[in-house]
């Protein structure tokens, strides 16, 4: 949630420092000198144009007819200069924009795949829609910040060309105090300026301050009911069989009512801050012709001189009023920075500390040992204690228990993505691992991509396959049952959509053979399929990769003849082991 102006300023550097000091630093910083660079040189044509402003209306009020032709001349460069410096400057910005968002999009997602942080950041529910985050936060993350640095910049250098120009053109103002005497004020629309905008932001500041948690809450309801339809178009199919679009269409609506009363909020609060701004500017187009006037009235300046203070008062409230003018778009800014830093101090913190976590060693040992296990559920509520278990190179452990009891939690922790509890577990050094979970995944793109699915990166041509890298495909299809799809490698779609769980399962089994791990963990792998089938997958897995170590858990009697030895887990209480727990020692 947004806190105070020090603490978003820490935020924002945090987010920010990263890019500034890395390799691409020189680059960044020379296109922010150029940004910079063309920000002061449409200042300095401002000046031109305050002065140019004094020439112009005074050949107007003399009727002067040459010098008015001429005046117009010298607009038409100013507008040239002014056009080509704006041009520009918006491309270098958006091009420093881009190379920003290319560099933060992949240090983000780094640092969001890196050790698994994306998996332990959703067991404990710390940050809502990470993808959102990376793909809209991140991005409006840049534009705010570029666009509002370069604009207070800007507002700053501002302030200071124009500040020396109206405190010259002010004159003093003498105000009698009655018996009192008088005071004398030097550079006196400088004092307005600045009493004016003030004020203002003051009233902006009261106004408008509930709109940066007001943001902050619909980026994330906005988060949240994209997510629940782009669900719901995952599982169109299961929906569809259980007749769920009444439900759904509940979920929908509880989820759009709350954008909308959020946004209800939003609009009334920017409601208030509208009325006052257009109030404020409206204002600000007549206050420093009525506070110049008096020196007009007494003939102490011309209409030039009246019209360049005029525009030089109001260039000096424009860049003190520059919050004023901005406070939506802030607002908004400050939402983004807090919730891009919330998503990066999860990330930052989503591991555990080592004596907190289980330890996993990869030593030379053949074996899988697991030493005085615990494991534990994200909230610290332990699951399984005590546990051990040693498995032999080239053996296979079932894992069996109720539903609740730990089994797929413990296959997790053995395969080194469940960090949560204490214990030590020793795999053997440079062996590939693989988990197949129940559900199959399957990545989008063809089917030969489905199958080398998290291999080594080959070099070349991609759309080059020697012929024994295509017979090693279909003859793992073949062998899973799937030799229908063998003729379909390089055949592109959403394959999950278009094959049936059963097939599916296959499949994986399929990428196994292909991938050919040293290490298997099946969890419910074939819990979709028949008894006949799932002994078939089995069986061709001990026959493909005989010397693999395969731990499978599950809850059906078929698998316990399919393995060397089996582990009973029971709910709520201690394991308990059968006999042969530890084959091969």
């Amino acid at each position: 949630m947004p806190t105070g102006g020090r603490s978003f300023l820490s935020q924002l550097w945090v987010l920010a420092k990263p890019y500034w000091v890395s390799d691409e630093r020189w680059a960044a910083r020379g296109l922010l000198a150029l940004c910079v660079g063309l920000s002061l040189g449409s200042i300095y044509v401002s000046v031109l144009v305050n002065h140019w402003n004094a020439a112009f209306y005074n050949a107007l009020q003399q009727f002067d007819l040459p010098e008015f032709l001429w005046q117009l001349g010298i607009f038409a460069l100013l507008t040239i200069a002014n056009v080509g410096l704006a041009v520009y400057q918006a491309y270098f910005r958006q091009l420093l924009q881009v190379r920003w968002r290319r560099w933060l999009t992949e240090h983000f997602v780094a640092g969001w795949l890196e050790d698994r942080a994306y998996y332990r950041m959703a067991l404990q529910g710390s940050t809502d829609n990470p993808d959102q985050r990376i793909s809209e936060d991140l991005w409006l993350f840049i534009v705010y910040t570029t666009g509002y640095v370069l604009g207070l910049l800007s507002s700053a250098v501002t302030l200071i060309s124009f500040v020396i120009i109206l405190w010259g053109l002010s004159g003093t103002l003498v105000v009698p105090l009655g018996r009192f005497g008088s005071v004398t004020v030097y550079g006196y629309m400088v004092w307005a300026a600045l009493l004016y905008a003030i004020g203002g932001t003051w009233w902006t500041l009261r106004i408008g301050r509930p709109l940066v948690g007001l943001s902050f809450d619909q980026q994330r309801h906005e988060a949240n009911f994209r997510f629940s339809l782009g669900r719901f178009r995952d599982h169109a199919e299961s929906i569809a069989l259980h007749r769920g679009e009444a439900s759904e269409r509940m979920h929908f609506q509880h989820r759009f009512a709350d954008i909308l009363r959020n946004y209800w909020a939003i609009m009334e609060r920017q409601k208030r801050l509208t009325a006052f701004t257009w109030v404020y500017g409206q204002l600000a187009l007549v206050a420093p012709i009525l506070v110049a006037a008096p020196r007009y009235f007494m003939k102490q300046i011309q209409l030039g001189g009246l019209m360049q203070t005029a525009q030089a008062f109001n260039q000096v409230q424009g860049a003190l009023s520059f919050v004023v003018n901005s406070y939506p778009d802030i607002a908004r800014w400050q939402a983004i920075v807090s919730r891009m830093n919330e998503f990066h101090r999860h990330v930052q913190g989503s591991g555990l500390g080592a004596a907190e976590r289980i330890t996993i060693v990869h030593n030379g040992r053949p074996a899988i040992h697991i030493e005085n296990l615990d494991v534990d559920l994200p909230s610290g509520q332990p699951l399984i204690t005590g546990f051990g278990l040693t498995v032999a190179p080239g053996h296979s452990v079932f894992i069996a228990g109720p539903p609740g009891s730990g089994k797929t939690t413990l296959l997790r922790a053995i395969s080194g993505i469940w960090p949560f509890g204490r214990g030590r577990i020793e795999l053997p050094a440079g062996k590939r691992e693989m988990i197949v979970p129940q559900k199959p995944y399957l990545p989008l793109g063809t089917l030969r991509d489905v199958l080398t699915h998290g291999a080594p990166s080959a070099t070349g041509d991609a759309h080059q396959h020697a012929p024994a890298a295509d017979l090693e495909l279909r003859h793992a299809l073949e062998r899973c049952g799937l030799r229908h799809l063998g003729d379909r490698l390089d055949e592109e779609r959403n394959w999950a959509q278009s094959l049936s769980l059963s097939e599916q399962t296959c499949l994986a089994f399929a990428h196994v053979l292909v991938q050919r791990p040293d290490l298997v963990f099946l969890d419910e792998a074939t819990a979709g399929l028949d008894a006949t089938t799932e002994a078939t997958l089995y069986r061709v897995l001990r026959e493909e990769l005989p010397h693999a170590t395969v731990i499978s858990v599950g809850h059906r009697e078929t698998l316990r003849a399919l393995h060397d030895a089996r582990v009973e887990l029971v709910r709520a209480g201690p394991r308990s082991v059968t006999p042969g727990t530890s084959p091969g020692d």
